[in-house]
């Protein structure tokens, strides 16, 4: 591809060439139209119309210059893909969309797993989701960054810490005229078409990055669009002390590079990685501190100045729903303007199961926050939540629970609003048992189960329920896992890590050219009856042979429970499908049953019937199928 891959050519050419970085306001300044007159975008019914030819975009690559991540003492250098349109170039600015990912060109973007393609000069030609075909006829301009140390870009990855983010903040930077960058022929590159308002969107690692970036406060980021993103890469990689896998961020981060020429400081980058992630020990340390957006010293929720649209799945397994809830309560301590989409799927973008009207509501919030068109978008409640399959609500905040049950433990099987009683429940860990196993009915001495009555109405739990337990594992080492579940025969969205089927139609959305068509398969929930849906998960850390008084923090969640259904708390120690279990001896766990509790955030008020601990709904077995299915805990990526 020409001088594409020529770092030290295009190296050379940003060290001597002399740059005058002009600023998007300059170059507004010196337009021959006067934007203050006309705007780039034409109006019909209210949004932005798709006016200018897709096929006649201009399409470019520019390197920027980041702060260097994998320690060659040379600023990083970190690939652009641009389209835009041509109709506006030299006559007014444009905002800009931006997809930052480490994915183009190692796994693919989207349910078909687009990636990137250029021609054979290096230009690009193909730019993944339907983004570019929708946006760029409406005056948009969509940017595709490649994150540090991936695809097209130099320098290294490092699971969400500082070379990741920089890198893509550099791109900000930017447009706004505050770095420079250089073209494919090694010729400066400014962003004199950019009017300096940006925008960031992303599932997963792409929205992890969009996370992490607004969280630096970076001026010009105006609104960011999260799709199932990581806001603490500790809670990613960890529960309560407890790995889900060993080595994580080094071989993440060798993943996403490994389409690359090898870079040997990323080599070491990786196993230094692995040597500070305290997987032995499971603890918060200053690693984590550094890939924690919620708080300094890493990108921080009380900077973020951009509003955003935050999407998440409640059956979400992978980025579990602990990175969503714990964000968006900190964005709105700050008063952070958002908009929240929360369904009953689980990894998976909107796209693939409200497409019509994700499209729909997402040009309308683009049209407002960056191209500033009054649409009355915030006039509109701002949290729509899917409680059951196809049923959504609307709201004005979230969690809506206005009570918080304490249920207690007793030592007959029953779950109650009762005092507790004093005495102790005891299991054997079994190294080998899967979840499936521990919510099931038949004899098990290897887990405890408590169960409410049947409900006399339907319940709403919305938020993240709580289990306090003591409890005493008779080994050098424990950890615990607590399942809470409903029991009862209804169709629910599948547990299965996504919650959707690829159909063989098509939609299309945009324009389409022989190389970048905006048509893609659709996509509906997978509906399905099941006998029980494990609502919450959570797992901690013991200390062996003491008792360990502590708080199970589990996944939140809002989900509407029928009249006639049970809830139930199950209690084990092992979690082979999820976890490295740190106790692989069948040792015996007590829990003192008198300071061990549960605590459910509610709508309202619940009540049960007398059937309480009665196991009649509780199926025999229960399939793996009905659970989710889970590939080795080292495989999983936030894809």
């Amino acid at each position: 591809m020409g001088q594409l891959f020529s770092r030290r050519a295009i190296a050379a050419s940003m060290a001597t060439a002399s740059f005058a970085v002009m600023s998007p306001a300059a170059f507004a300044a010196g337009t021959a139209m006067s934007e203050a007159a006309a705007a780039p975008y034409t109006l019909k019914d209210g949004v932005t119309d798709p006016v200018y030819a897709y096929a006649d975009a201009i399409r470019e690559s520019v390197w920027v210059q980041a702060p260097d991540g994998d320690g060659d003492q040379q600023m990083d250098l970190v690939t652009a893909d641009i389209i835009r349109p041509s109709e506006l170039d030299g006559v007014m600015t444009v905002p800009v969309i931006i997809d930052a990912s480490p994915y183009y060109l190692c796994c693919g973007r989207g349910n078909e797993g687009e990636r990137k393609t250029y021609d054979a000069n290096g230009n690009p030609l193909k730019f993944p989701l339907f983004y570019d075909n929708y946006f760029e006829p409406r005056g948009y301009a969509i940017v595709h960054v490649d994150m540090a140390g991936t695809a097209r870009s130099s320098g290294c990855s490092d699971e969400g810490s500082a070379s990741d983010i920089r890198s893509v903040r550099a791109v900000v930077d930017w447009l706004n005229g505050r770095a420079t960058a250089v073209d494919i022929d090694g010729n400066p590159a400014t962003a004199y078409w950019a009017n300096g308002t940006v925008g960031m969107i992303g599932k997963s690692y792409d929205g992890t990055l969009a996370n992490g970036v607004a969280g630096t406060g970076v001026e010009g980021l105006k609104t960011v669009v999260p799709i199932s993103a990581i806001s603490s890469w500790y809670d990613y990689d960890r529960s309560q002390g407890l790995p889900f896998s060993f080595n994580y961020p080094g071989w993440l981060s060798e993943l996403v590079e490994e389409l690359r020429t090898r870079n040997v400081s990323c080599f070491a980058i990786n196993d230094r990685m692995n040597r500070n992630d305290a997987d032995e020990t499971g603890d918060y340390t200053p690693f984590w501190e550094k890939r924690d957006y919620r708080a300094a010293p890493a990108p921080d929720a009380s900077r973020v100045k951009a509003s955003v649209f935050l999407v998440h799945g409640l059956q979400d397994t992978n980025v579990k729903t602990l990175n969503f809830g714990r964000w968006y309560a900190l964005l709105s301590k700050s008063d952070v303007v958002t908009k929240v989409w929360l369904s009953r799927l689980g990894h998976t973008d909107p796209f693939d199961y409200r497409r019509e009207l994700w499209v729909d509501t997402l040009h309308r919030w683009f049209d407002n926050q960056l191209m500033g068109i009054d649409n009355g978008i915030l006039d509109e409640p701002p949290v729509d939540v899917e409680i059951s399959p196809d049923v959504w609500v609307t709201e004005d905040h979230w969690p809506v629970f206005d009570n918080r049950e304490t249920l207690t433990f007793h030592t007959d099987g029953s779950l109650t609003p009762d005092p507790a009683e004093s005495g102790r429940d005891g299991f054997i860990n079994d190294p080998g048992q899967f979840e499936a196993e521990a919510v099931a009915k038949g004899p098990n001495p290897n887990r405890l189960l408590y169960l409410t009555g049947s409900l006399t109405q339907d319940v709403r739990i919305t938020g993240q329920p709580t289990v306090k337990l003591t409890i005493l594992p008779k080994g050098s080492v424990g950890q615990v896992g607590v399942a809470l579940v409903d029991y009862g025969t209804q169709v629910r969205v599948r547990d299965d890590g996504e919650g959707n089927v690829t159909l063989g139609t098509q939609s299309c959305w945009g324009e389409s050219t022989p190389y970048d068509d905006a048509c893609y398969f659709d996509s509906v929930e997978n509906q399905v009856s099941t006998s029980l849906a494990v609502l919450a998960r959570g797992w901690a850390r013991l200390t062996g042979n003491q008792p360990n008084t502590l708080t199970v923090h589990l996944a939140y969640n809002d989900v509407l429970i029928p009249a006639g259904h049970q809830l139930g708390v199950a209690i084990f120690g092992a979690s082979p499908e999820w976890l490295v279990n740190l106790d692989n001896q069948a040792t015996h766990y007590s829990v003192d049953l008198a300071t061990s509790s549960l605590v459910l955030p509610l709508v309202g008020s619940v009540s049960f019937g007398p059937n309480a601990g009665d196991l009649s709904q509780v199926p025999e077995h229960v399939s793996l199928d009905t659970l989710p299915t889970r590939e080795p805990p080292a495989s999983r990526i936030p894809y």
